[in-house]
């Protein structure tokens, strides 16, 4: 897949768009946010 053809989902946290990656492949449908940060700040 070219990088051009990536899935992208919106973080809810900071509401930038972020894109699929390796470390990802296996649970991509239970990505909700872009970082370890937006993750920690999710109730803020």
């Amino acid at each position: 897949m070219k990088k051009q053809h990536l899935p992208e989902k919106i973080c809810p946290v900071c509401n930038r768009p972020f894109t699929w990656r390796k470390k990802w492949e296996l649970n991509w449908i239970d990505v909700k946010y872009c970082s370890e940060k937006c993750r920690r700040n999710k109730t803020k």
